[in-house]
C-alpha cells in the first residue's frame, strides 16, 4: 500500500501553493456539512469527519468559525454535492467531487478541463468501480505493531496497517472512521498527518513523460476550479 500512501503525500504537499483555495473550498464543505444536520461536530458526524480533515491542512480557526456562523444563521444557500468521473490521457481515471450552486456552470467547466487536457468525461460508474472508498489515518511516531494492537483490542475492523516513509497509515472501511479515531485517542493520539475518508485506485498506472505533463495539467485545471472540492486519481505519481 506504499503506493497509495505516496499519492496522498503528493497530494497534500501540492496544496502549498495554492492555499488560499484550499481554505476556501474548506469553508464552503464546513458550511454544508453542517447545514445538513447541526452545526456541532459531537452530533453531525460527516460535519466532525470534515474538521477532522482541516485540522490536518491546517485551516485557520477563523475560516472554521465563520463557516459555522454561516450555518447557524439564516443564510440557506443551496448547494448539490456531485460527482463526475472520466479518463486522462493514456487510459488514466480520474473522480471529480464538486459542490456547487450551479449545476450547468460545474459540468460545462469539468467537461472544458478534460477536454482541453487530452480526457474525456464517462457516465456515472465508469470509473469508481474501480476505486475503494476508504478511510485513512496518518500517525507519526508509532510503529505500525503497536497501532494494531490497540485497534484489535478496541475491536475495529482495519483493512490494514503499514509502515511508509516513517509514517504509519491506517485504512479502513469508511464506516470505521470514528470507530478508529476514537481507539486512537482513547490512547492520546490526537495529532493527525491525514484523517479522512478518500477514494483509493485498487490499480495503479505509470504514464511516460509526455502523457504525465499532460495528466498533471488536467489535475491542476480540474482543482483550480472553485466548485470542485476533490479529485481522485490512479496514476503512480511517484517518479
Amino acid at each position: 500500500m506504499g503506493r497509495k500512501w505516496n499519492n496522498i503525500k503528493d497530494k497534500k504537499a501540492a496544496k502549498d501553493a495554492n492555499t488560499s483555495r484550499i481554505y476556501s473550498k474548506f469553508g464552503l464543505e464546513i458550511y454544508v456539512a453542517a447545514k445538513k444536520g447541526e452545526p456541532d461536530p459531537e452530533s453531525n458526524r460527516a460535519l466532525k469527519v470534515v474538521l477532522e480533515r482541516a485540522k490536518t491542512y491546517n485551516v485557520p480557526r477563523a475560516i472554521i468559525d465563520r463557516a459555522l456562523e454561516k450555518a447557524r444563521g439564516s443564510a440557506d444557500e443551496k448547494y448539490d454535492e456531485l460527482r463526475y468521473e472520466g479518463f486522462g490521457p493514456n487510459g488514466s481515471m480520474v473522480i471529480v467531487d464538486t459542490l456547487t450552486n450551479n449545476v450547468n456552470r460545474t459540468a460545462a467547466d469539468v467537461r472544458a478541463a478534460f477536454n482541453k487536457h487530452g480526457g474525456n468525461l464517462g457516465v456515472n460508474g465508469s470509473v469508481s468501480y474501480l476505486f475503494d472508498e476508504t478511510a485513512v489515518f496518518g500517525i507519526e511516531g508509532k510503529s505500525a505493531d503497536e497501532l494494531l494492537e490497540w485497534l484489535l483490542e478496541a475491536d475495529t475492523d482495519v483493512r490494514d496497517v503499514t509502515e511508509e516513509d516513517g509514517m504509519t497509515v491506517i485504512y479502513a472501511a469508511p464506516d470505521q472512521y470514528h470507530n478508529v479515531q476514537a481507539a486512537l485517542k482513547e490512547k492520546g493520539i490526537t495529532e493527525f498527518t491525514v484523517a479522512e475518508i478518500t477514494m483509493l485506485p485498487q490499480t495503479y498506472v505509470k504514464l511516460d513523460d509526455a502523457a504525465m505533463v499532460q495528466f498533471e495539467k488536467l489535475i491542476n485545471a480540474l482543482e483550480s476550479l472553485d466548485d470542485v472540492q476533490q479529485v481522485y486519481h490512479n496514476v503512480d505519481m511517484d517518479e
